[in-house]
């Protein structure tokens, strides 16, 4: 009992080097999420059309996040990685690389929005048995979608350096600027949505622009503090003075993270259409599903925070060539993220019935957003233990093993329940949803035989070095 007792408890030093990586991640999300519930609120209550609206949008936008994420989490496997090998080039053609890529993912996503933004919103837009009206909720959503467009270009900026920071070592200006722009944010809301102090009342186009103001004080502070420190940054020495990657650091991040984009493309999007048919039972559902998700996200924090730690503190063990100590520390980090998110699963649940009446809508969509936030409790520790497997995964660079453990998942199990409980029952929006999420059981055998396995531990800082090595003598 003791032998197995220390496989999944560290000593003082190990939880030392997890909080002083994860706080500040935690202390940044849990800010941004919290201000995102405030933010939720203020527009809910403009209606529950317009909140609908701004909902079925962010659902859209999450598909653009997700997709910027693992776009540049390939180049993060190896920027991580060789800021533990201390090799400083490597990092600089990483983030050149990043930069690279979003870019590209940056621009695609904006022209597909701007000139199919509206059909990409009808679709979530069903009457059901509800009461509010669609083409309230249709132009809500447009309004919202066309004023928050501007924005992303700046919003990919701040990740393309905000995760570079993370991954060697510097969370703490990134969760600064974070906590600026979330604070910014609230500010420009209460201004602009509701027309205080002789600003105009926007309603959801307020909250849009605040959303982009806020946006552009976070990519100012980031490139402020990276640029003046780079004593503390030397990568950033020369970064501009040529695009240079290299052929073969391209092509491992290229094998490497084209799954990682792939599968955060698909996953995004497997949610989406999940979200898409849960809206089939009408506006209410939307409404009651937009509440559950942004008090979901809130508490979520503590485990998608130790998400990120995990890939941090194992990829840098892994690129100092410590298999050892990294297989050993993975069960550990993955038994914390477990227990941390019971505690929050357990204080979502104390309060699932305070947050729905903030909102000013109807007392189904509060009773149904109630329920659904219970739900989503009881999940989250398992959801915890796979998301942990996940980046336990991904820190080694078997990126194609996460693709088929997360987004296959969603497609081959997920997505096609959803389909079914929609279609071919007449439940209500919680059991679908219900129904959906015990599925997540599966999701964690299956992660727990791909840790297990090891095979996931490798030093690719290493394997890079002596590749660009062979290249060179050739």
């Amino acid at each position: 009992m003791e032998l197995k007792k220390s496989k999944l408890i560290g000593d003082r030093k190990f939880y030392g080097v997890l909080l002083a990586i994860v706080l500040p991640i935690i202390a940044q999300n849990g800010i941004t999420q919290f201000v995102g519930l405030l933010d939720n609120i203020m527009v809910g209550q403009t209606g529950t059309e317009a909140m609908s609206g701004v909902a079925i949008v962010n659902q859209i936008i999450f598909v653009f996040n997700l997709v910027l994420f693992g776009g540049l989490s390939g180049a993060g496997i190896f920027t991580a990685q060789y800021y533990g090998s201390n090799d400083q080039e490597g990092i600089r053609r990483t983030v050149r690389f990043k930069i690279m890529t979003a870019v590209l993912i940056c621009g695609a996503f904006v022209a597909i929005a701007f000139f199919f933004g509206d059909a990409l919103i009808s679709r979530f837009i069903h009457e059901g048995e509800s009461e509010g009206d669609p083409a309230l909720v249709l132009a809500s959503g447009i309004s919202y979608l066309r004023m928050l467009l501007w924005s992303l270009p700046f919003f990919t900026v701040t990740q393309v350096y905000a995760s570079t920071l993370r991954e060697t070592g510097k969370t703490l200006p990134p969760m600064l600027a974070g906590i600026a722009a979330v604070l910014v944010n609230l500010f420009f809301n209460y201004l602009l949505i509701f027309g205080k102090w002789g600003f105009p009342k926007m309603g959801v186009e307020g909250a849009a622009l605040a959303t982009g103001i806020s946006r552009v004080v976070e990519m100012a502070i980031v490139l402020v503090w990276a640029h003046t420190h780079r004593q503390k940054n030397p990568y950033l020495h020369g970064l501009y003075r040529s695009l240079y990657v290299g052929g073969a650091l391209t092509k491992q991040i290229f094998i490497k993270g084209m799954p990682l984009m792939v599968n955060e493309f698909f996953w995004s999007l497997g949610m989406t259409v999940m979200a898409q048919r849960l809206s089939m039972r009408g506006i209410d559902a939307v409404a009651a599903y937009n509440i559950s998700s942004t008090v979901s996200n809130l508490f979520n924090i503590v485990f998608i925070s130790m998400g990120n730690a995990i890939a941090i503190i194992l990829g840098q063990l892994l690129g100092a060539g410590k298999i050892g100590q990294a297989k050993e520390d993975a069960k550990k980090l993955q038994f914390a993220a477990v227990v941390s998110s019971a505690v929050m699963a357990g204080l979502m649940i104390a309060f699932s019935g305070l947050f729905p009446l903030f909102y000013d809508t109807t007392e189904t969509v509060r009773h149904t957003a109630s329920a659904l936030i219970i739900v989503a409790a009881c999940v989250m520790p398992i959801s915890a233990y796979n998301n942990a497997c996940y980046f336990t995964i991904r820190s080694g660079g078997k990126t194609l093993i996460t693709f088929l453990f997360d987004c296959c998942f969603v497609w081959v199990v997920t997505v096609p329940a959803a389909t079914l409980l929609v279609r071919k029952t007449d439940w209500p929006v919680v059991w679908v949803y219900a129904g959906c999420m015990a599925l997540e059981v599966l999701k964690s055998v299956a992660g727990s035989i791909l840790v297990r396995s090891g095979k996931w531990a490798q030093n690719l800082a290493l394997a890079s070095t002596e590749k660009a090595a062979k290249n060179t003598d050739v």
